[in-house]
């Protein structure tokens, strides 16, 4: 089923845009957006901590607005980096099967 190009840009322009343009009209400073930026794409699974350990250095809206941002980025890299892991580590390689998944969830043995 195909999502409606109107209904992605409404979506794209909400959650994109309108908080992007709420942070820039708000008179960030630029240091501080590029920190901000950095850090929401950088850190991005654990936001949360780089704000608390940060707190006046970033804007926290920012950060996490580029975390949302670099979402499809990370998960697109999970897979390079699981293969990048098997090398490093010398490990057998891992199945990405719907069964291999479900073993992992439920904690089941692969042998």
């Amino acid at each position: 089923m195909a999502i409606p190009k109107m209904g992605l840009m409404a979506w794209f322009n909400k959650s994109i845009v309108d908080p992007l343009y709420q942070i820039l009209s708000r008179g960030l400073e630029p240091k501080q957006l590029a920190l901000s930026t950095a850090l929401g794409i950088t850190l991005g699974i654990f936001p949360i901590c780089a704000i608390a350990l940060l707190r006046s250095l970033c804007h926290a809206p920012t950060v996490m607005l580029a975390n949302f941002i670099a979402t499809p980025l990370e998960l697109s890299l999970v897979v390079p980096f699981l293969r990048f892991g098997e090398v490093i580590s010398g490990g057998p390689h891992f199945p990405l099967t719907s069964d291999a998944l479900k073993k992992v969830f439920t904690g089941t043995s692969f042998a």
